[in-house]
C-alpha cells in the first residue's frame, strides 16, 4: 500500500545497496538537477517503529537524493529504488533519520527500535514457567514494557520477594510491584539468670608483745611487729601500777618510767605492777560468711538488646596535675550492683542463641583506699560474658567457680624464737582460709504477654497501708477505646518497601543519667592545693 501524502511503512525483507561510514548508514540515489529559483521547501518529523529482526518500508514523493541515519547499531537503512527506503532493526534504542530528497527538502525520522515480540514472549514464559516451578502457589504476574520486567501480585515473605527478583532479573530490569503478607510479630524471649554466690572466711592469729614500764629503770618492749604493739610513752614520774586511758577505748598501764595503751582489739592484756613489765597477747580467731543470691529477670525482643541494673552508683574522686602547682579533683560515679544485659536471636534450627553478660558487683571497703581525704572502696565482682545456644526452657550452667585459698604468715624473733616453749612468746602467727563457690545459670523462654482484661501480678505489701492520693484522679485515665485511640487492623499484605522499611533497627535509646548508664561520668570537680596524684582504682574496680 502507498500513500499519496508521500510516505508509507510496510514490512519488508528485500535489501538492496547499503553504504556506511563511521557511525551512521547512508544511501544515496543518483544525482538530479538542482531545484528551479523561487522553489518552496518544507522540513517534516515522524516516528517509526520497528522490531529487532524486522524491518519497515518508506516511501517518499519525491525521488530521494541523501540518507542519514545517527546509530548503525541500532538500525540500518537501505535505499531500494528512488522512492523507498528500508529501515531494519538491529538493537534495542532509538536514534534519528534524515531524508534529502532531490528538491532539497528534508524529512526527520525518530527510529525506535523495540525487542522482538516474539522473543519477548519466550522470555516471559520461562520467567512463568520458573516461578511457578521455586514459588508454587504464590499468585505472581509477570509483564515486560520498555525493556523492564514488572512483577506484581502477593507473596508469602520477603524471601520469595527476593527469589521473584532474581529469577525475573534473567529478562531484563526488574521493577518490584509485589505486596508481602504482613509477618507475625517477632518473638519475646524471657532470659532467668540464676547467680548463687557463697563466701566462707576463716582466720586465727596468735601472737605475744612484751614490754617494760621501769623493770631495771627501763622502758621498752618486744614485738615480732606482725601485730601492733602497745604505744609506750615515757613520764617523768607517775603511780605505779596506775590504769591508762586510751583514746581508742581500749585501756592500758603506766608503770615508773611510761604508759602502755593496747593497740590493736582482741587482745589479752596482762601487767605486773609490781615488776613494772607486762604483755599483750593477741589471740584471736574469726569467722565470716557471705551469700548472693541474684535471680534477675529479663525480656527482649528477636535480635534485639536489652539491659537491667538493680543496684547504684557511689561517688570516687579522679586526680590530675594543673599548671601553677594546683591539682583538680574531678568526682565521677560508678554503678555497681545486679547487671543484667544479653540478645536473643532465634535461628532456624528453632533454638535461641544468647549472647549473655550477667555481672554481679558490692563495694568491698576491706580493699578500701585513700584519696586526697576520701575515702575510695573497692568492688568484688563476679561477671560472666559468653555466647550459648539452647532451646525454649533450656538451663544452660554458664559459669562456675571453685575457689580455695590459704594464708598462713609466720614471724619470730631470732635465735629467742628458737628456744623451745619459752620461744613461744617471741612467736606470732596468722592463718587465714577462704573459700568461694559460685554458680551462673541461664534459661531462656518465649512468652506471650498478659492477655488485656486479664489481671495483673501484684506485690504482697508488709504494709499495705500507704498516704492516700492527694486527687481521686485515676493516674491510668483517659483508658476508654474510642475510635480515635484504637489502632486499625493490620493488613494482610503490605507492598515489598514498605514492609523492609519497618524492619530497619529503630534509633538506640539513649539513657541520661548522673555519671551515664554503664559507665564513669564526670559530676563535680574541685581545685587543692598542693603535689598532683593519679588513680582511683582499688584492688578491682572504682
Amino acid at each position: 500500500m502507498r500513500s499519496t501524502t508521500g510516505f508509507i511503512l510496510a514490512s519488508c525483507s528485500v535489501l538492496t545497496a547499503v553504504f556506511s561510514a563511521g557511525p551512521a548508514v547512508w544511501a544515496q540515489t543518483a544525482p538530479s538537477a538542482a531545484p528551479s529559483a523561487g522553489a518552496a521547501f518544507e522540513d517534516s518529523s515522524n516516528e517509526l517503529n520497528v522490531e529487532v529482526g524486522k524491518a519497515v518500508l518508506v516511501d517518499t514523493a519525491q525521488p530521494i537524493r541523501r540518507v542519514a541515519l545517527g546509530d548503525g547499531s541500532i538500525a540500518m537503512a537501505a535505499s531500494v529504488s528512488p522512492t523507498e527506503i528500508m529501515i531494519t532493526g538491529k538493537g534495542i534504542g532509538s536514534t534519528s533519520l534524515i531524508v534529502w530528497d532531490i528538491r532539497g527538502g528534508r524529512q526527520f525520522f525518530t527510529v525506535i527500535v523495540r525487542e522482538n515480540s516474539g522473543a519477548i514472549n519466550e522470555k516471559l514464559n520461562a520467567i512463568r514457567r520458573e516461578m511457578r516451578k521455586e514459588l508454587p502457589d504464590q499468585a505472581i504476574n509477570v509483564s515486560f514494557r520498555n525493556s523492564s520486567v514488572f512483577l506484581r501480585g502477593t507473596v508469602q515473605d520477603l524471601t520469595a520477594s527476593a527469589r521473584a527478583v532474581k529469577i525475573a532479573s534473567t529478562g531484563g530490569k526488574v521493577v518490584n510491584l509485589l505486596d508481602v503478607r504482613v509477618p507475625k510479630s517477632d518473638p519475646q524471649i524471657l532470659l532467668k539468670v540464676r547467680f548463687v554466690s557463697v563466701d566462707r572466711t576463716k582466720a586465727l592469729t596468735l601472737g605475744v608483745n612484751l614490754f617494760d614500764l621501769g623493770l631495771g629503770n627501763a622502758l621498752g618492749g618486744i614485738t615480732t611487729g606482725q601485730f601492733y604493739p602497745p604505744t609506750l610513752t615515757g613520764i617523768a614520774g607517775g603511780t605505779t601500777g596506775a590504769a591508762a586511758s586510751s583514746s581508742t577505748g581500749l585501756g592500758g598501764a603506766t608503770g615508773t618510767t611510761g604508759s602502755a595503751m593496747i593497740g590493736t582489739e582482741g587482745s589479752i592484756f596482762a601487767f605486773l605492777p609490781g615488776l613494772n613489765v607486762g604483755a599483750d597477747i593477741h589471740a584471736l580467731e574469726t569467722t565470716g560468711i557471705a551469700e548472693v543470691l541474684a535471680e534477675p529477670n529479663l525480656l527482649a525482643a528477636d535480635g534485639k538488646e536489652a539491659s537491667f541494673l538493680a543496684g547504684g552508683q557511689f561517688p570516687y574522686p579522679v586526680v590530675s596535675g594543673a599548671a601553677g602547682g594546683m591539682s583538680t579533683v574531678s568526682i565521677q560515679f560508678q554503678d555497681y550492683g545486679i547487671r543484667l544485659n544479653f540478645i536473643p536471636t532465634v535461628t532456624p534450627r528453632g533454638t535461641i542463641r544468647l549472647q549473655v553478660a550477667p555481672e554481679v558487683s558490692a563495694l568491698d571497703y576491706s580493699h578500701e583506699i585513700q584519696l586526697s581525704g576520701f575515702v575510695v572502696p573497692a568492688i568484688s565482682d563476679r561477671k560472666v560474658n559468653t555466647e550459648v545456644e539452647l532451646k525454649d526452657g533450656q538451663t544452660f550452667i554458664i559459669g562456675g567457680l571453685l575457689d580455695k585459698e590459704i594464708q598462713d604468715t609466720f614471724d619470730k624473733i631470732p635465735f629467742i624464737g628458737d628456744i623451745p616453749i619459752l620461744g613461744k612468746l617471741f612467736q606470732s602467727e596468722q592463718k587465714t582460709k577462704n573459700d568461694t563457690e559460685l554458680i551462673v545459670m541461664v534459661t531462656p523462654e518465649i512468652v506471650s504477654p498478659i492477655p488485656a482484661g486479664t489481671a495483673r501480678p501484684e506485690l504482697n505489701y508488709p504494709d499495705p497501708h500507704f498516704i492516700p492520693p492527694n486527687s481521686n484522679i485515676p493516674m491510668h485515665q483517659p483508658d476508654a477505646k474510642t475510635a480515635e485511640n484504637t489502632l486499625p487492623a493490620s493488613p494482610t499484605a503490605i507492598p515489598v518497601e514498605k514492609l523492609v522499611d519497618s524492619m530497619k533497627p529503630e534509633k538506640p535509646l539513649v539513657v541520661q543519667s548522673s555519671g551515664q548508664f554503664g559507665t564513669g561520668g564526670g559530676s563535680t570537680t574541685t581545685g587543692a592545693s598542693g603535689g598532683s596524684s593519679s588513680g582511683g582504682d582499688s584492688s578491682s574496680q572504682p
